[in-house]
C-alpha cells in the first residue's frame, strides 16, 4: 500500500517587509500553484475575475505592488480560499499603507572596500593573462620566421 503524502501548504503572504518581499512571496505562490499564465487566466475567469496572463506576468516581473483588484484575482486563480485571498489582500494594504515594519538596514561589508580590491585584482589578472597571450603570440611568429600566411601559402602551394 502506498500512502501519497499531502500537498504542500500554500505560502502564507508572510511577514512582507516591502514590496520587493511581497512580490517573491506572490512569486512562490504562483509557483506552488504549478499553473501557467494561461490556466490562471482560465481559472480567474471561472471564479468570474478579470486576470489576463500578460498582466499576471507583467505583475510577477516587476517589484512593485499590484492593484487591490489584480491581486485576489491572481490568489484566487491560484487556488487559495476566501481566508487566504483575505490574507494577502490585507498583507497588500499593510505595506501600500506604510504599516509594515521597515526593512531591515544592509549589512555593512566586513571590511570595507574588499569588492574593489577584489575586481581590481580580478582585472589585473585577466591583464596580465592578456599580455602572456599576445607575448606567446608573438614569440611564435619570430621563431616561425614572421612570414606572413599568404607568403606561407604561396611556398607550400607551389
Amino acid at each position: 500500500m502506498t500512502i501519497t503524502p499531502p500537498p504542500p501548504l500554500p505560502p502564507p503572504p508572510g511577514p512582507a517587509t516591502g514590496e520587493t518581499a511581497f512580490m517573491h512571496e506572490l512569486r512562490r505562490l504562483k509557483a506552488w500553484s504549478g499553473l501557467s499564465f494561461r490556466q490562471l487566466q482560465r481559472r480567474a475567469s471561472a471564479a468570474g475575475d478579470a486576470l489576463p496572463s500578460s498582466t499576471a506576468s507583467t505583475m510577477l516581473g516587476k517589484n512593485r505592488l499590484p492593484r487591490h483588484e489584480v491581486l485576489v484575482a491572481f490568489v484566487r486563480a491560484c487556488g487559495l480560499g476566501e481566508e487566504q485571498v483575505r490574507a494577502w489582500a490585507d498583507a497588500r494594504a499593510g505595506i501600500a499603507g506604510g504599516t509594515v515594519a521597515p526593512a531591515p538596514a544592509p549589512v555593512p561589508e566586513a571590511v570595507p572596500g574588499r569588492r574593489r580590491r577584489a575586481w581590481r585584482r580580478r582585472v589585473l589578472a585577466e591583464a596580465a593573462a592578456l599580455a602572456v597571450a599576445f607575448a606567446g603570440g608573438a614569440a611564435l611568429t619570430a621563431l616561425l620566421g614572421g612570414d606572413s600566411i599568404e607568403t606561407y601559402e604561396t611556398t607550400v602551394v607551389r
